[in-house]
């Protein structure tokens, strides 16, 4: 790998990699209670409570779709790790630098592609 990364730092971002990916897997536990329908009970919640409540619904959702986005951005850095891909941009094949890895270690591009 001329100007890759060798052995022990691809370790260290597969590390990287699994840490982030089991912290987001627990968000998804703990966040699934909240993405449920919004009841309409008058008599428990007036309007404005059940708009803060679809409010609180909507910003989870939006925050489960974002944690779906980073779980597959991680499997598919750690597909390239299998496939010895990693760290070389998807577009141009040129090294990704390490300090954006370090950054974002599920980067696909490097800096210059993904202007």
């Amino acid at each position: 790998m001329d100007d890759g990364l060798n052995s022990e730092q691809i370790d260290q971002f597969r590390q990287m990699l699994l840490e982030r990916q089991a912290e987001l897997k627990a968000r998804e536990a703990d966040g699934a209670g909240w993405r449920g329908p919004v009841e309409l009970d008058q008599q428990s919640v007036g309007r404005l409570s059940r708009m803060d409540a679809m409010q609180q619904q909507e910003m989870a959702q939006a925050e489960a779709r974002r944690r779906q986005s980073d779980l597959a951005r991680i499997e598919m850095a750690l597909v390239r790790m299998a496939e010895e891909e990693y760290g070389w941009c998807a577009e141009c094949g040129e090294p990704i630098a390490r300090r954006r890895l370090e950054i974002d270690p599920a980067a696909a591009l490097c800096v210059g592609c993904a202007r």
